[in-house]
């Protein structure tokens, strides 16, 4: 078979691979959706991509964490799942034996863990072999497609939003609307809050608005902590959520809370400085950070999106065949559309 390599300096590759076996407690899923994550950008334009990103061990590790399909093989031992079962993946392997593997959370395991799609072998290829506990039962209700975006950028941002504990009792803002901004704009808004959405993108600031949003605010164009504190009368808002990792982003996230605000970092990478007296201790400030989810949240998103009937369908703007990799990947680059997905 052939999956996407990342090589760095913006380029990508399609390099075949054995197709996978299935060893004692395996399972091999056969790709239907594998999604495109912001994160993916970082070893995509990296110089040392190879070195840093795109190898574990011997080889080139398949890119793409964000794996939807159908259970195809079983390894010696499975007896959870079946073949044919709609599964997503929680793209990470930890010890399976420590208390943070045990409750769903592989990617805090202190003793070691892969991350698949960056250290392990991941869904940009028609299969994908995985341990049977990282399996997560997709709903009927719910496409692929849906299933890859829930598989990392949704769940995503409604772990962040767990975490601040977002309810309409708030005003949420969500600076950056990509495909995790968007998510959070959609389930924050599903949860009660009023949303105001911060992106530079025209594009994307159109789909925050279709998605719900009050407001959106051009970062370029304007101060955003200006321009939030006015549309909520100088109080600045209860909660705010960064899915950037842009220092102003993260800095204007805080800076835009009220007093008693509550604020989640969520974007990888990089850094913020911060004046601590009146940036945070003066105005009661909570700030919290929220990497991904666990098997249970992932769940969970899935059946809030079902019982809700959130239309997550519309984050989903492009679809591409694994041919269109290099297309995709520099379309994705624009910072100016929603979810991309390859499809299979």
């Amino acid at each position: 078979m052939q999956g996407v390599v990342f090589l760095g300096d913006r380029r990508l590759e399609l390099r075949d691979f054995p197709d996978p076996t299935p060893g004692p407690g395996e399972v091999v899923i056969a790709m239907k959706a594998s999604g495109m994550c912001g994160s993916d950008l970082h070893p995509y334009r990296a110089a040392n991509a190879a070195a840093s990103f795109g190898f574990a061990g011997a080889g080139p590790v398949i890119a793409g964490h964000e794996p939807c399909g159908v259970v195809a093989a079983l390894g010696p031992g499975v007896t959870e799942t079946q073949v044919g079962q709609r599964v997503m993946n929680h793209h990470y392997r930890g010890c399976g034996r420590c208390r943070h593997c045990r409750q769903g959370w592989s990617q805090l395991c202190p003793n070691g863990f892969v991350v698949y799609g960056v250290t392990g072998h991941g869904g940009h290829a028609p299969h994908m072999k995985v341990p049977a506990g990282t399996l997560v039962s997709l709903p009927d209700e719910l496409s692929f497609e849906e299933g890859a975006a829930i598989s990392c950028g949704t769940g995503t941002a409604y772990g962040a939003l767990k975490r601040l504990n977002v309810s309409g009792r708030d005003t949420l803002a969500v600076f950056g609307q990509g495909p995790v901004g968007l998510s959070a704009t959609m389930l924050g808004r599903e949860m009660g809050a009023r949303v105001i959405a911060v992106d530079p993108a025209a594009e994307r600031r159109q789909l925050a608005r279709e998605f719900g949003a009050d407001a959106a605010i051009d970062p370029g164009a304007e101060d955003p902590v200006k321009a939030i504190r006015e549309l909520t009368r100088g109080a600045g808002v209860e909660t705010s959520m960064d899915c950037t990792g842009n220092a102003e982003a993260r800095a204007a996230a805080v800076r835009c809370a009220g007093t008693w605000g509550r604020v989640c970092f969520v974007g990888e990478g990089g850094s913020v400085t911060l004046d601590v007296s009146p940036d945070l201790l003066r105005r009661q400030i909570t700030i919290v950070a929220s990497w991904t989810f666990s098997t249970v949240g992932q769940e969970e998103c899935a059946r809030f999106i079902v019982d809700r009937k959130i239309p997550l369908h519309r984050l989903l703007t492009h679809r591409f065949s694994l041919d269109q990799a290099a297309e995709a990947y520099r379309l994705f680059d624009t910072q100016t559309t929603g979810k991309g997905v390859f499809v299979f």
